[in-house]
């Protein structure tokens, strides 16, 4: 199985991750930050990972290759992503077919460092990706939100993408 890490920072996941994909497995840890990536290389090294691979991504854009993950998790990073649209719409060709989308935030405005699950669940929904399953996290009002990608023949065309309403006016 290969999991993107996407937002992977300091790589609190990517390592924790390494070890349950095993040997056979591996994660791809992407970030917008080169010197995040940097320093997780070096960390990845000292530990002595070696299914830990690196992808430099753009804001609208995590430039990862077409088909290559199976999963992908997106925690408490969401609520940053400046261009969520198009950001999903270039996330969407590299997930393969049955891959799931793990999103954790919490339900807090955007520029309290959260995302509210309602806006989440319209701007996932306005790109094509389609809800499996929410759960609520223990103790903070986080959530873990289940997004399955679009279909590529029902994918939309960015034209056709229609933005949604954000009650806190941020984006």
């Amino acid at each position: 199985m290969t999991v993107g890490d996407i937002g992977a920072g300091s790589g609190y996941h990517a390592v924790r991750l390494s070890h349950l994909v095993g040997p056979a497995g591996s994660i791809v840890a992407q970030d917008v930050t080169r010197d995040y990536l940097i320093e997780l290389a070096r960390r990845t090294e000292r530990l002595k990972l070696t299914n830990v691979q690196f992808a430099l991504g753009e804001p609208h854009d995590p430039r990862l290759p077409a088909s290559s993950l199976d999963a992908a998790i997106l925690v408490h990073m969401y609520h940053e992503i400046a261009q969520p649209y198009a950001f999903l719409y270039n996330l969407a060709p590299a997930l393969k077919q049955g891959a799931r989308v793990g999103i954790v935030d919490l339900e807090l405005p955007t520029p309290k460092h959260g995302t509210p699950i309602e806006l989440l669940r319209c701007e996932l929904t306005a790109v094509g990706y389609r809800e499996v399953a929410t759960y609520q996290l223990a103790g903070n009002g986080g959530y873990l939100a289940v997004f399955s990608p679009p279909e590529v023949a029902a994918r939309k065309s960015p034209r056709d993408i229609v933005a949604c309403r954000d009650p806190a006016g941020t984006r």
